[in-house]
């Protein structure tokens, strides 16, 4: 079938709105028609260059949409359920999700890394030659076709808008207090960036019954959006931050500190400021080749600790399903999120709108 699909022929050079092919789904895949799909920093990062790509390729891997049509053997979804796309879906079967982490399935390694379908065939095409989905999504386009079980059906009653960056932001910032950090309730935490991520490790450490949730970023917009999602105080600053959280909490530093930006000074500040056997979490993502160093004698001293987690560090396809339940109950801010909004001909000023740090997402409508 003929759909339109932004593709990114060249790195660092404007994404091209065009039409492509799309063949129809394989045993165990579906083709889900997108609505909405969140401009996320993962796709920001290959668009210019920071991430090394195989191009030519169709961004975008947080959307939600129709399934218009599935292939043989699918049973898990229907036509005409309403899905949130997973990026990382587990196969169920390796030793790690055996043993309860999903979000580090084996096989993403051979497919959703590789920007493959767990199939290996390619269902995209445009100017006679194959275009890689990102992350096995693709959701940059009228339609893609997905692994049936990275289609997570949810009730129909839940606008598309607010599904839009569920599959992505939402599952990052608050699986990383619930399965990462696994919060305790009455504790003291810093979240440094407020983008998508970060907004929602606010949410989910206010979710959590954090007693104190502090929230630093460079620029005053975020910050904003930050209070509202369940920050208590705020430090709009690229200096001086470790002492501004010990002075926010008697002198100590914060129970646990989430790094949502991934940079050598972010996570040296994260360190520095968490308090005595605290914890960091680390999200952030920047360029791939990126390193940080550690100042070790605190470090052991101190006996402070720092994890990396990714999609959660859950079962994102289980915590979707969970998360749609505690928006519908109202304890969980989806709409809020959005504060840009762009057809897919703009893709190009929605990524260069996220590059600027305007705060929260953008998302692609259709």
């Amino acid at each position: 079938m003929k759909i339109t699909a932004a593709i990114l022929w060249d790195q660092g050079k404007p994404i091209s709105v065009e039409c492509a092919e799309l063949d129809p789904p394989g045993a165990g895949e579906v083709l889900v028609e997108m609505k909405a799909a969140g401009v996320c920093h993962s796709d920001f990062h290959p668009a210019r260059g920071d991430w090394p790509i195989k191009t030519p390729v169709v961004l975008g891997h947080e959307g939600a949409g129709i399934v218009l049509e599935v292939g043989s053997g699918v049973t898990s979804v229907h036509v005409g359920d309403h899905v949130v796309l997973c990026w990382a879906p587990p196969c169920g079967v390796c030793e790690c999700c055996r043993d309860g982490h999903a979000a580090l399935c084996d096989r993403l390694e051979r497919t959703a890394y590789r920007n493959r379908l767990p199939s290996g065939a390619s269902r995209l095409y445009a100017r006679g030659q194959p275009v890689s989905p990102f992350l096995s999504t693709a959701c940059f386009a009228s339609h893609a076709v997905v692994a049936a079980e990275g289609a997570v059906p949810v009730p129909r009653d839940v606008p598309f808008d607010a599904l839009a960056t569920l599959g992505c932001a939402v599952v990052t910032g608050v699986g990383a207090v619930r399965n990462a950090a696994r919060l305790a309730a009455g504790s003291r935490v810093a979240v440094i960036g407020t983008g998508g991520v970060g907004l929602n490790v606010i949410q989910g450490a206010a979710l959590a019954g954090a007693e104190r949730i502090i929230a630093v970023d460079v620029r005053p917009a975020p910050l904003i959006l930050a209070r509202q999602f369940g920050a208590t105080d705020t430090i709009e600053s690229a200096a001086g931050v470790p002492d501004a959280i010990r002075n926010l909490t008697n002198g100590r530093g914060a129970d646990a500190v989430f790094d949502t930006v991934g940079l050598p000074g972010t996570i040296a500040d994260a360190l520095n400021a968490a308090r005595k056997g605290g914890l960091v979490v680390l999200t952030g993502l920047a360029r791939i080749d990126g390193h940080a160093s550690i100042a070790t004698f605190p470090f052991v001293m101190q006996e402070k600790r720092l994890i990396g987690s990714v999609y959660g560090s859950g079962d994102p396809a289980r915590d979707i399903v969970a998360l749609v339940h505690a928006y519908r109950e109202g304890r969980l801010k989806l709409l809020e999120l959005v504060t840009r909004r762009y057809r897919l001909a703009d893709i190009d000023t929605a990524l260069t709108a996220l590059g600027c740090a305007e705060g929260a997402r953008g998302i692609i409508e259709w």
